[in-house]
């Protein structure tokens, strides 16, 4: 199969791009290359999408993008019309984060904006230009397949937001567990989320899906975590309120304890029904490798993105805590 990947520089099409050619495929990437390497056997062009896409070569049986701009993918498949697509969305096109078990045969969605934003000043347009390219590939390519992932974690992360999980638990001790330990979370292994994507554009698989992992408790969450990374720890489960008191911030960012969302406000967010994709052909492994290879990236890479709460902070906390009684 010759495979072109709009991207393959970061995380998920850099994913993509190493599980394409560890199955013998031939793949071209198309990227700045300012933000990292494509894997090796890959060929990279430098593209600026702002500018256009310059003629890439003919003959690509499929095309695999993760762009958030509606004119660069409606670009693109002008482009490329008659290869088979996967495009990469987000759960964020939907307009109910609050409904548990949702599916995209039952959650509505978000408004399409057609117009390109700066997410830098217009962050909320994120998921309304989402489904305004998600638009452009169903009704302009030949075949086309949507991915909708939730939070995508594992090796090579560049949010820092699960990142943060697996480096604590490593480190042991009376460890602040964010909100009620029965709050449901799920994450999906970004090499799994890879291969189904390969999949998919090996078989022409049709259709909208959601990419996500198995809903679990965040009990669970972080009992699997700390079994993947064989760290002993003491959890001390504090309730949001009091979180939001402290000024600590939800889900992501320096000041933040990651994966805790307010609830019930954002009870469906993280809890997509995955019985669908998993029937589509997605495979998850354990979270206990998911971690124990992240905390071997953070190893290898000094470097790497962590978010979240300092120790400091999470000590004063649990202090203040403590002493409310």
């Amino acid at each position: 199969m010759r495979l072109l990947v709009l991207g393959g520089t970061v995380f998920l099409s850099r994913a993509v791009t190493a599980a394409a050619l560890a199955r013998g495929h031939d793949v071209t990437c198309a990227a700045r290359g300012t933000s990292g390497s494509v894997p090796d056997g890959a060929r990279l062009v430098p593209v600026d999408r702002a500018a256009g896409l310059p003629d890439l070569g003919g003959g690509f049986d499929a095309v695999v993008d993760v762009a958030r701009l509606p004119s660069w993918v409606r670009a693109a498949v002008s482009a490329y019309p008659a290869a088979h697509w996967v495009f990469v969305s987000t759960v964020n096109v939907y307009a109910d984060d609050a409904t548990p078990g949702g599916t995209p045969d039952t959650l509505p969605l978000v408004d399409a904006q057609e117009e390109d934003a700066d997410l830098a000043e217009h962050p909320e347009a994120y998921g309304p230009m989402k489904v305004a390219c998600e638009r452009a590939v169903l009704e302009g390519a030949a075949s086309a397949m949507v991915v909708r992932p939730g939070l995508i974690v594992g090796p090579e992360d560049p949010t820092g937001r699960f990142t943060y999980w697996p480096r604590r638990l490593a480190a042991g001790g009376e460890v602040l567990a964010p909100g009620d330990p029965e709050d449901v979370m799920q994450v999906v292994d970004v090499r799994d989320l890879a291969e189904w994507i390969v999949t998919a554009c090996e078989q022409r698989t049709t259709g909208t899906h959601d990419g996500v992992g198995e809903p679990q408790p965040m009990r669970e969450l972080l009992a699997r975590c700390a079994q993947g990374v064989d760290a002993e720890v003491s959890l001390t489960w504090v309730p949001q309120e009091f979180l939001q008191e402290q000024g600590v911030e939800p889900w992501a960012g320096p000041d933040s304890v990651p994966l805790w969302l307010p609830r019930p406000e954002y009870d469906g967010l993280p809890a997509h029904d995955v019985r669908p994709p998993l029937a589509a052909g997605l495979t998850l492994r354990p979270l206990t490798d998911t971690t124990r290879d992240t905390v071997a990236w953070l190893a290898a890479d000094p470097d790497a993105p962590v978010t979240g709460i300092t120790p400091e902070r999470e000590r004063a906390l649990l202090d203040a805590w403590r002493a409310r009684g």
